[in-house]
């Protein structure tokens, strides 16, 4: 990959930094774009709420990537709410639930290692006299179950646990989870932005009443995401977006047909290809641990079993993680923590939580793998961070 940069001399070519940070986000693949572009046709711009011609052929690629989301997700279309991301999604199944709920059930049960959207979301709704309390995790990030269920109570609103962690890709026992959850009749959500399309996702299996996910994690475009919404939930939820019936008035406004395109190919894409990718992303995490750790002392950071294929986040213990970046932005793009939180002169709130120390947390970094990573780049970028750890180490020692 290749990007120009203007110089005074000229444009000056220059190779583009290896690309390791696929839980931020994922480059659009090409049969994704593909299927998007003939929306943005000139028969195809009608508003899909529109009873004419322009309007049903508009509203029947709606209905089409609904039914590939649901697809992915072993739901059906009408159980699939097209939101602007994940964050939209998270915010309607946890707030959209508890304005719904009986006065007496003000318990809200998630972790301390949620996406920042959802905490804040959970944390928002204290104002209107909500409980927040979080569900331990042990050492890798999984949930307690057994916690969990000593504290379900008939004042519990809702349980959000995300399928997989976004900095540590410790995959949690969703399908557990959702029967404890079920057997209370309290509504279960899940944020599986970042499993959806790397790891089976069975709805009813799951027992999950709502699935959060965004298309730019799977090879789609950004500003597009979806809630499922079963139609089994225990509570109807109260739409944050008011105006229209559109979406079964869950959501007003009109619907993008262009983006739900992209959405709607890249689950389709992920469905039929998740097992080829799961593979090749394992290769891909085993090859650079591989090399690094054979040049440099390293410890990996949340589940060895249990986890995204794709996600690697380890400690270079006696490095600061963000000056080694920064010495290295010209070559490799990874990162510290989630990109939510990017700005932050802070240590990644998940590794916190796990019990790391500030050190321990401040000498972490995140790598994630994907469908367009090689192995000759993760080869050459476990060199590059071995070469520039031991140059420091060297520095150190004469300092």
């Amino acid at each position: 990959m290749e990007w120009w940069r203007n110089e005074r001399a000229g444009a000056v070519r220059v190779k583009a930094p290896i690309y390791l940070d696929y839980q931020a986000t994922t480059p659009i693949d090409p049969r994704v774009r593909e299927a998007m572009l003939p929306l943005l046709g000139e028969e195809a711009f009608g508003n899909p709420h529109s009873d004419h011609w322009y309007g049903w052929r508009a509203a029947k690629a709606i209905d089409e990537a609904a039914e590939k989301v649901a697809a992915l997700l072993g739901a059906d279309p009408g159980e699939i709410v097209f939101t602007s991301g994940a964050t939209e999604a998270n915010n309607l199944a946890i707030r959209g639930l508890a304005m719904s709920q009986s006065p007496a059930r003000t318990q809200i049960l998630t972790t301390a290692i949620e996406h920042k959207c959802v905490l804040n979301s959970a944390i928002l709704l204290c104002r209107q006299g909500f409980v927040v309390e979080f569900v331990p995790i042990d050492e890798v990030g999984r949930v307690d179950c057994d916690a969990l269920e000593s504290m379900l109570s008939d004042k519990t609103a809702l349980v959000s646990v995300m399928t997989a962690n976004n900095e540590i890709g410790t995959i949690q026992p969703i399908e557990k989870i959702g029967a404890l959850c079920r057997a209370r009749g309290i509504p279960f959500h899940t944020d599986a932005a970042q499993a959806a399309g790397r790891v089976p996702i069975d709805a009813e299996s799951i027992g999950a009443d709502l699935i959060s996910l965004s298309a730019h994690k799977i090879y789609g475009p950004k500003g597009i995401g979806a809630l499922y919404v079963s139609r089994y939930c225990p509570v109807e939820l109260e739409p944050l977006v008011v105006g229209g019936a559109q979406q079964h008035g869950l959501r007003a406004g009109t619907v993008s047909p262009f983006l739900c395109a992209g959405l709607g190919e890249a689950c389709r894409l992920a469905r039929l290809e998740m097992v080829r990718d799961r593979a090749h992303c394992e290769v891909l995490r085993d090859a650079f641990v591989s090399k690094l750790s054979s040049r440099v002392e390293i410890k990996v950071n949340g589940a060895t079993e249990s986890r995204l294929p794709g996600n690697l986040n380890v400690q270079i213990p006696g490095s600061d993680a963000s000056s080694l970046l920064a010495s290295l932005q010209d070559r490799i793009a990874a990162s510290t923590g989630s990109a939510c939180n990017s700005g932050l002169i802070e240590p990644s709130y998940v590794l916190t939580a796990l019990g790391l120390t500030l050190e321990e947390a401040n000498s972490s970094i995140r790598f994630g793998f994907g469908r367009f990573t090689t192995i000759e780049e993760v080869e050459s970028a476990a060199t590059m961070l071995a070469e520039r750890v031991e140059h420091y180490s060297r520095d150190l020692a004469v300092g």
